[in-house]
C-alpha cells in the first residue's frame, strides 16, 4: 500500500522532451513579451478576493475562465460577496515499457493503464455582510474517482471548510476549520500553481507524517506571521491522518467530517521561510524549511509495536537565475532542490531529495505555460527491506525517477498537462522492472 501511495501522487506531472525543455531555455533574457493572460480591465471585473488566498499555493484567477465576467449568474453572486467555481480534471497514465500485466499483478500506477477523474466544487464568501475586512469563508468538495483504487479514493466529500482573517495588510492570517494543509505548507507544486501541477514526483513524506492533503481534509488551525519584508514564520495543528494511510482515512471518514476518528491525534507544523518576490531589480528567492511532529501512534516496523512520535523534517528552495521579462518579472528560469527525512522505523519512505529546473513562460508567444525538468531519489525504510526480504519477498532499496513535464494553457481556464517519468524501482516489492510512465491531463477552472 506505501508505494500505492507514492506513485499516485505523481499522476501530477506532466510531459516534455529534455531537448524541448533545453531549447526554450535558450531565450533572450530581459525581453518583453506579450501577455496571453487576462487584462487589467477584465480582471477587475471578477473578485480576486473570493479565490484560494492564504496559502503557498495558487489557484489560477478568477478571470481565467471560460465563463464571461457577463455572466448573469456570476454577476448576481458577486454582488453579494459569493463566488461559485468548478473545477473538472481527467488524467491518463500508462507505462510504455512493458505490456500491462493482469489486474491482480498490478503493484504501481501506469502498470495498467490508469485513469482519474475529479469534479471539485467550491464556494466562497467575502462574508461582508457580518462587516468583515480581509475575511473568508471557504467550501469544498470533491469527487474522486480512478480506475485503481489502491492509488486514491473513490468518493464524494469534503475537501476545505475554514474560515480565514488576515489582520495588518496580511501581516498576520489564520484559517481554522477543515484544512488541506499541502497547499498550506511546504510548497511542493513547482511553479506555486495548482494549474500546471507540474510536480515532476511527488514527495510524500509529510502525508507519511500524518499531514492532510487534497482530496483529504482534517479539522486543524495555520498561523502565519509575517516577520519582515520577506521573512516569515508559520504554525498549524490538525487532526493526524490515518497512520495506516489515504484508503483507509476513506473507510473510516467517507464524507470528511468525521472529527477524530479512534486513534489519530494531533500533528503539530511549524515552518519558516525567507520569499522575495521577482521584481524589476531582484530574482525570486524562495527558501524554507520546517518540522513536522506527530503524537499519533504508528507500527513500529522493528518491533510490530505501536510508537508515538512519528516526524518529519524538510528544506526547500527555489531561485530564479534568469529573468526574461522585464515587464513580467516572474517569468524566466528556475532551479531548485528538497529535502525530506522521515523515522525509518515508522515510514516505509525514509528520505527524499529532489532536484528540478522549471522555466515560467518558455516560450514568448506562450506566457502562461510551464516546463520543468525533476529528478528525485527516494530511499526506502532498511528495516522494511529487510522483514520483506526475510519473508522471501524481493524489494528494491530506492527508487530513482526523471520527470520531463509541460503544461500548457489551452484556452480562458483550461490547461492541458503532459509528462515522461522514468522510474527505476517504481513499487517497493515486488522488484518488479523499470518503468517509464506517460501521463496526459486536462484541467479545466469554471
Amino acid at each position: 500500500m506505501l508505494h500505492d501511495r507514492f506513485n499516485a501522487r505523481s499522476v501530477f506531472s506532466l510531459a516534455l522532451l529534455l531537448t524541448t525543455a533545453v531549447s526554450c531555455i535558450g531565450q533572450q533574457p530581459e525581453t518583453a513579451q506579450p501577455d496571453a493572460s487576462p487584462k487589467p480591465a477584465l480582471a477587475a471585473k471578477y473578485p480576486e478576493n473570493l479565490n484560494y488566498i492564504g496559502g503557498d499555493t495558487s489557484m489560477p484567477p478568477m478571470s481565467d475562465s471560460p465563463v464571461s465576467a457577463s455572466n448573469p449568474f456570476h454577476k448576481a453572486v458577486w454582488e453579494r460577496g459569493v463566488a461559485l467555481r468548478v473545477i473538472a480534471q481527467a488524467v491518463y497514465t500508462q507505462n510504455t515499457l512493458h505490456a500491462p500485466v493482469a489486474a491482480d499483478e498490478q503493484v504501481y500506477v501506469g502498470q495498467l493503464p490508469f485513469q482519474i477523474g475529479m469534479v471539485q466544487p467550491i464556494l466562497s464568501a467575502d462574508l461582508r455582510q457580518l462587516h468583515l475586512k480581509q475575511a473568508q469563508l471557504y467550501i469544498g468538495g470533491d469527487f474522486d474517482w480512478v480506475s485503481w483504487r489502491p492509488a486514491g479514493p473513490k468518493t464524494f466529500q469534503l475537501w476545505d471548510l475554514y474560515f480565514y482573517k488576515a489582520f495588518g495588510e496580511d501581516r498576520v492570517q489564520i484559517k481554522a476549520g477543515y484544512v488541506s494543509m499541502n497547499l498550506d505548507f511546504i510548497g511542493l507544486f513547482v511553479g506555486g500553481s495548482t494549474a500546471a501541477g507540474g510536480q515532476g514526483v511527488y514527495a510524500v513524506l509529510p502525508y507519511e507524517a500524518g499531514m492532510s492533503y487534497f482530496p483529504l481534509t482534517s479539522p486543524g488551525a495555520t498561523l502565519r506571521l509575517k516577520a519582515t519584508r520577506n521573512t516569515y514564520l508559520k504554525f498549524g495543528v490538525q487532526r493526524s491522518m490515518d497512520p495506516d494511510g489515504g484508503p483507509a482515512e476513506v473507510r473510516r471518514n467517507h464524507t470528511g467530517f468525521r472529527f477524530t476518528p479512534h486513534g489519530d491525534k494531533a500533528l503539530l507544523l511549524q515552518e519558516a521561510g525567507y520569499l522575495r518576490k521577482a521584481t524589476r531589480d531582484a530574482h525570486e528567492l524562495w527558501l524554507r524549511g520546517g518540522y513536522l511532529y506527530n503524537t499519533t501512534p504508528y507500527k513500529n516496523l522493528v518491533t510490530g509495536e505501536k510508537d508515538s512520535g512519528n516526524h518529519c523534517a524538510f528544506a526547500l528552495v527555489d531561485y530564479q537565475v534568469l529573468r526574461s521579462s522585464l515587464e513580467h518579472p516572474n517569468q524566466g528560469l528556475y532551479v531548485g532542490g528538497s529535502y525530506m527525512t522521515v523515522p525509518e522505523s515508522l515510514n516505509g519512505y525514509a528520505r527524499y531529495g529532489e532536484l528540478r529546473v522549471y522555466k515560467e513562460a518558455p516560450l514568448r508567444s506562450r506566457p502562461a505555460d510551464l516546463v520543468s525538468v525533476v529528478a528525485s531519489r527516494t530511499e526506502y525504510s532498511t528495516s522494511l527491506v529487510k522483514s520483506l526480504q526475510m519473508q522471501g519477498k524481493t524489494a528494491w532499496q530506492g527508487s530513482s525517477t526523471l520527470t520531463a513535464s509541460y503544461s500548457l494553457r489551452a484556452a480562458a481556464g483550461s490547461y492541458l498537462n503532459f509528462s515522461a517519468s522514468y522510474i527505476n524501482g517504481p513499487a517497493i516489492t515486488p522488484r518488479v522492472p523499470s518503468a517509464l510512465n506517460l501521463t496526459a491531463g486536462w484541467t479545466v477552472f469554471f
